[in-house]
């Protein structure tokens, strides 16, 4: 792990919960692609209210990046890199963008957390992450839904 600071919360997690001392490194990153989009989106997270990311599939694949998986650990930082909480996933659910239910843009605690919402900032977000690759958002492109739990947050 290349960030100290997510070494150093991993590594205080790891001292309460021995359980996962040989679970692969978790990732670290923050969420969106600007200082305002991550820096809000973790606050959501340490204050419960985000319990949910959403990226494509098609920008994952672009990025060569895995799918989540159920009982991934991710140290979410935030847009400085500093390491702020860490949260464990507990479902991932591929969906066509058109059929994202009002409950799950909710979950993402986002904006105002209706739906209009969530399309409307994650249509954006989409156009922004495929542009560099040649391709735009579809309505019938598949949206990776993840959710997490938040298990651990640094002592400030």
């Amino acid at each position: 792990m290349k960030n100290k600071s997510a070494k150093r919360l991993w590594g205080d997690y790891l001292d309460h919960h021995l359980e996962y001392a040989f679970v692969p490194e978790p990732r670290v990153e923050h969420f969106g692609d600007t200082p305002e989009i991550a820096n809000t989106c973790l606050d959501l997270v340490l204050a419960g209210k985000k319990r949910a990311t959403s990226p494509s599939l098609l920008g994952l694949q672009c990025r060569n990046e895995p799918l989540p998986r159920i009982g991934d650990f991710t140290v979410l930082t935030n847009w400085e890199g500093e390491a702020k909480c860490i949260v464990r996933t507990v479902a991932v659910r591929l969906k066509p963008f058109f059929s994202i239910s009002s409950s799950y843009a909710k979950l993402e605690g986002e904006g105002d957390g209706s739906l209009d919402y969530w399309k409307k900032a994650h249509w954006e977000y989409y156009t922004r992450e495929l542009e560099p690759f040649g391709r735009v958002p579809r309505d019938s492109m598949i949206v990776v839904c993840e959710v997490f739990d938040k298990v651990y947050e640094a002592k400030d």
